[in-house]
């Protein structure tokens, strides 16, 4: 059985404890309340770590090969689910929203 890279280990949890304080510091979440998000809607927040997950690109070693690009299409979610006149560019992608259920 296979496990996730340290490297993908790391970014996933390093991504979460930003995301839970508040210390993304990505310019496109500034003055964003998303933390009132946490608790009362975590279907946002599940939505969130799906993009960054989905993005989130590794190399033949399983070594994270674009970290800010999956925190920053993950926070581009985020910022307009907070403020609905905020555009996403480029949109987001099916595959980046996708919601996977368990492997069967």
């Amino acid at each position: 059985m296979a496990h996730l890279s340290d490297s993908v280990v790391y970014e996933l949890r390093l991504f979460a404890f930003w995301l839970a304080n508040g210390t993304l510091g990505l310019p496109v979440l500034e003055g964003v309340p998303y933390l009132e998000l946490m608790g009362r809607e975590p279907s946002a927040i599940e939505q969130t770590m799906a993009i960054f997950a989905n993005v989130l690109e590794v190399d033949e070693r399983g070594q994270v090969v674009n970290a800010r690009a999956a925190q920053q299409r993950a926070a581009q979610y985020l910022r307009s689910y907070c403020d609905p006149s905020y555009e996403v560019v480029p949109p987001l992608e099916d595959w980046e929203v996708e919601l996977h259920a368990p492997a069967v």
